[in-house]
């Protein structure tokens, strides 16, 4: 089957906008705990509020596909964000904020566990590494956007506060939730006006909530479940630390600091790129240990090194993180031979791992007095992934140029042999 390359490109802005809306949280953590007074572990709330939708939502939104197709839950997706955003915007305080979290948390849930199988349908199985590595490239690439507009945004509510009486002089940061509706409105219009075609789904591919659920019970499936909450946790766990780390070991300012987040999520953009070169090279377990490798070295040494070395050592771990979502996704997908749409739905559930590591930090920096310290707890689900990478036994594996030659020269030997 030939890749549809027009759904493989719907899924990609789709990515773009997930990953543009997520992950501002990081740049704000040091705001919303200034603008709503709230200490280290109370402000994990914040991303838990929008993670732990994840867990609730990624099942149900697999059934919703099924019911209503693509269109309609990107559609619905997409009306949730919107709400939540403008909710956000309009009643800045801590309940209510916990409130539009989880339901653009919600929408977010909804618009992965759509996209995911899209991709690898559209794309091809084999193809599927590749195609989800250039999705987090392009995830990559919003995430490293966000903080830059969120700093020329904020800039401009506070040079020019008349301009903007909407949005409460104390906290400019609100003018990107703002944005998030409007661009809500915007994918809303792009996608009501698409014509998206229906996917051909395969008997065996037939949700239902038993089976979705029971996929928790099969030990394959629930070990990349467990690797997909480690690697969020590690992912969300870095990205939210990074301002809040810097401003009390190295007194950098949250908007300064802003530029080094984005700078992680830049040099993850520039990790994939590598990584696409890599998993045509090598078999997608190995890319995945060495990336392992550097991830664990970068933030040990972003941690207890100088201010020039965190500043170096924190984006430079985000290059290590760049390949794991795609390739875990891919190996557990091409490690069971049916059900993918339900794999999906129960992957993304363990989006949930984003809730756990803000909290869990907050919570072990209080009570040790060190963040520092704190923040070492993130090379448990380090350490998780690796195993992952060493224990995987994909049915399928990805395509590479060894593969391609060894495939094209048995081929070679079979005609010369017809031949003779």
């Amino acid at each position: 089957m030939k890749p549809n390359y027009s759904v493989v490109a719907l899924v990609l802005v789709t990515f773009f906008m997930v990953s543009f809306f997520t992950n501002i949280l990081g740049p704000l953590f040091p705001e919303l705990i200034k603008s709503f007074d709230i200490g280290l572990t109370l402000a994990g709330l914040f991303p838990f509020a929008f993670f732990i939708a994840y867990g609730v939502m990624s099942i149900p939104a697999g059934l919703m596909v099924q019911r209503f197709g693509e269109k309609r839950v990107m559609l619905g997706a997409f009306t949730l964000a919107g709400v939540g955003a403008l909710l956000f915007a309009v009643a800045p305080v801590f309940a209510v904020a916990m409130l539009a979290l989880f339901l653009i948390g919600t929408a977010m849930a909804m618009l992965q566990v759509a996209i995911n199988p899209l991709l690898r349908r559209s794309g091809g199985s084999a193809h599927f590494a590749a195609f989800s590595v250039l999705a987090q490239l392009l995830f990559g690439a919003a995430a490293s956007l966000s903080p830059w507009v969120y700093v020329s945004l904020a800039s401009q509510v506070q040079a020019h506060p008349a301009d903007f009486t909407w949005i409460p002089a104390a906290m400019p940061w609100l003018s990107m939730y703002w944005l998030f509706a409007l661009l809500s409105v915007l994918m809303l219009i792009w996608i009501g006006l698409s014509r998206l075609e229906a996917v051909e789904r395969k008997e065996e591919e037939t949700l239902s909530w038993q089976a979705c659920v029971g996929y928790f019970r099969n030990p394959v499936v629930i070990r990349f479940f467990f690797a997909i909450v480690a690697y969020v946790a590690l992912e969300q766990g870095i990205a939210n630390s990074i301002a809040v780390f810097l401003q009390t070991y190295h007194q950098i300012e949250p908007q300064s600091s802003a530029q080094v987040i984005s700078q992680f999520w830049m040099m993850l953009t520039l990790g994939c790129v590598v990584g696409l070169v890599l998993l045509k090279l090598f078999d997608a377990k190995l890319v995945l240990m060495f990336f392992c490798l550097g991830a664990a070295l970068s933030l040990i040494t972003a941690l207890i090194g100088s201010t020039d070395i965190a500043l170096l050592a924190f984006p430079l771990s985000g290059f290590f993180l760049s390949v794991m979502w795609s390739v875990l996704f891919s190996l557990a997908l091409n490690s069971v031979s049916s059900g993918h749409g339900a794999v999906s739905g129960v992957l993304c559930t363990g989006i949930v791992g984003g809730a756990l590591a803000s909290p869990l930090i907050g919570m072990l920096a209080q009570l040790s007095g060190s963040l520092q310290l704190a923040c070492l707890v993130l090379l448990l689900p380090l350490g998780y992934i690796a195993w992952i990478a060493w224990w995987a036994q994909p049915i399928v594996r990805n395509h590479t140029v060894r593969m391609f030659w060894h495939k094209q020269t048995q081929l070679t030997e079979k005609q010369e042999a017809a031949g003779q």
